[in-house]
């Protein structure tokens, strides 16, 4: 979203006059690894703009240099789980955190009922309170496991970690008096920034304009803001490109309470191969939570990027140093067919949001769907079966002495019963586990028919599969 026009205040777009070295010996190594971080996130290209203008020069810089700070960003639970686009605001804390700030996570149990117009060409629909607030525990568990990972996989031992706490901002907004809050707060928004912010100018040019309720969002945001920096002294808040109307107003209404100074910093928005923004409101939403989006799925999202756009997503989405990302993009271009770039992301990626093991799924899934691996076959779950082959009935068969393939194959109805699906099996039509079962009398053979996981993976055709438990081994 382009940045609003507002007069009395101006955006710092960081561009190659960002954040100069700040000079001195003195400094020891806590403040020397805080002088960097924010050149380090502008190299990395997750910085976009910086509120007010002082804060990309000289005032953040000597602020995250005094001590730990306090870092918050917001995520509305207007979905059960957080996406890829999401993805890259936890990043931009886990950064924070790794130089030993402390991060917010602040769920809008409170804001999602609201909605955000920023982005949105017509009103959201309004979400129930036991929605949001079945949202909101996903969304959190998915956040204490993706900091959990970090902490575990990622994070250099030999550098004290910031505390992180996720909050809901409806454990504050609940008690607030309407009235109160008019009377109180309400006087210090001035109406002319309001108006003026671009998500509130595109909606009023459209037919179906904007409701008081959307309008009131970036209020709501802003006493966010205002609340964190009371209780936790909270001065930085992370957000999207699209969020900087929002940033702005909260910057404005903490001042006018006497809140001190603070400062907001954009990361840029993700967005497709073709410019498209990832998120679930594109139709292109690539999930963190598991049940949505598989390890696999992740794993082959990042996998499938084209050479344009991975030596970008690697500096974004993976802490890896940056001259290692060029080492490897040196040996990329090399070998451009054998893909090491994309798949040390999708490696990255995958570990930090599912960890080890999510990151040891995807690949066995990998190798059984295009390798036709029995070996990972065998090493697979059910779980992860019904993940690769979501199209696939699942069944639970008690095993019987005797059992033959075509009795198999025909008690879960993967072939007619009669003739045609006796000629089906002996033509070659079935496999079982990646092998051709082409006999129709034949009993199964434990680690052949069925592995040593107790499980079948039975293919009809070329699409057609279907996943087989076997009871009573």
């Amino acid at each position: 979203m382009a940045a609003p026009t507002v007069r009395f205040r101006r955006v710092w777009r960081l561009g190659s006059r960002f954040l100069g070295p700040l000079s001195g010996s003195c400094l020891h190594t806590s403040a020397r690894v805080r002088d960097g971080l924010l050149q380090g996130l502008h190299r990395r290209g997750l910085l976009k703009e910086a509120f007010p203008d002082s804060a990309a020069q000289d005032a953040l810089p000597r602020l995250l240099q005094a001590g730990a700070q306090s870092v918050y960003c917001g995520f509305d639970p207007t979905a059960d789980s957080l996406h890829v686009g999401n993805l890259l605001a936890v990043i931009g804390l886990l950064h924070f955190r790794s130089a030993g700030h402390d991060v917010l996570a602040v769920l809008g149990g409170a804001t999602a009922q609201i909605g955000d117009p920023s982005g949105k060409t017509r009103e959201r629909e309004r979400l129930s309170p036991e929605l949001v607030a079945a949202n909101t525990r996903a969304i959190r568990d998915s956040l204490q496991r993706i900091f959990a990972h970090h902490e575990l996989l990622f994070h250099d031992a030999s550098r004290k970690l910031g505390a992180v706490t996720v909050l809901d901002n409806l454990s504050w907004a609940k008690d607030l008096n309407l009235l109160a809050f008019l009377a109180d707060s309400g006087r210090h928004f001035r109406m002319g920034p309001l108006l003026s912010r671009h998500s509130v100018q595109a909606r009023l040019g459209g037919g179906d304009g904007m409701s008081l309720t959307e309008f009131a969002y970036q209020v709501f945001q802003a006493y966010d803001f205002y609340y964190l920096n009371q209780v936790y002294g909270c001065r930085i808040q992370l957000g999207g490109t699209d969020q900087l109307g929002n940033l702005m107003t909260g910057h404005d209404f903490i001042h006018r309470m006497g809140g001190g100074e603070v400062y907001g910093l954009t990361l840029p928005l993700v967005t497709s191969s073709v410019g498209d923004k990832l998120g679930k409101t594109a139709g292109n939403a690539v999930w963190l939570n598991r049940d949505r989006t598989s390890p696999f799925e992740l794993y082959q999202f990042f996998v499938r990027q084209p050479d344009a756009s991975v030596e970008r997503f690697l500096k974004l989405f993976t802490f890896l140093p940056l001259p290692e990302v060029e080492s490897l993009m040196e040996r990329q271009r090399a070998d451009p067919g054998q893909r090491l770039a994309q798949k040390r992301l999708a490696a990255e990626v995958t570990k930090l949001v599912h960890g080890r093991e999510g990151l040891e799924s995807a690949k066995r899934c990998t190798r059984t769907l295009f390798h036709s691996s029995v070996q990972a076959l065998e090493e697979m779950s059910d779980v992860e079966l019904q993940e690769l082959f979501k199209e696939a009935p699942f069944h639970e068969l008690l095993l019987e002495p005797g059992t033959s393939v075509i009795a198999a194959c025909r008690s879960i109805g993967a072939i007619p019963e009669g003739p045609k699906g006796y000629r089906m099996v002996s033509e070659g039509a079935v496999c079982f586990n990646h092998q051709r079962a082409d006999n129709p009398e034949q009993v199964l053979i434990p680690k052949i028919h069925i592995l040593s996981n107790g499980l079948s993976l039975i293919r009809v055709g070329k699409k057609n599969f279907y996943i087989v438990k076997w009871l009573g081994l």
